[in-house]
């Protein structure tokens, strides 16, 4: 294995790992949407029961005031972890033309050691058929 197959199989573990890291937060990030659309449906049959009923009335405020407590923490955790993705995502890209680079770079260098083998190949049946070529024109 040379330098830049190890640097390639490097190169792709980290990618890997950062595809995982980025579907793990968008994974998060789902879940915290949910959850408030949860609290949003939750607060709004709440409404209902607090409209209808005078009793359920005078506990909702205390309850309406946790509902909005817990919407601001949620929002602001999904903002972090929004800023986490496009990082994420920033790094995933990096990443990619990382592995592209090096993956190009082997290409290349196959490329040329081809070529390279080719012409030496090219050389030996030049040479052979040159001698040939020079002992028939000795012989005749």
């Amino acid at each position: 294995m040379t330098a830049i197959d190890s640097l390639i199989r490097l190169h792709r573990w980290q990618l890997d790992e950062r595809r995982r890291q980025l579907a793990e937060l968008e994974t998060l990030a789902e879940k915290l949407r949910g959850e408030e659309t949860r609290l949003l449906a939750e607060q709004a049959n709440e409404q209902q029961v607090a409209s209808s009923s005078t009793e359920a009335a005078s506990a909702y405020g205390s309850y309406a005031a946790h509902v909005i407590e817990k919407r601001r923490k949620i929002a602001q955790s999904l903002a972090s972890v929004e800023q986490q993705v496009a990082l994420a995502r920033d790094a995933l890209s990096d990443s990619y033309r990382e592995v592209k680079r090096y993956e190009i770079a082997a290409a290349t260098r196959a490329s040329q050691q081809r070529k390279r083998v080719a012409r030496l190949q090219q050389r030996a049946l030049d040479e052979i058929g040159g001698e040939a070529h020079r002992r028939r024109s000795r012989t005749a």
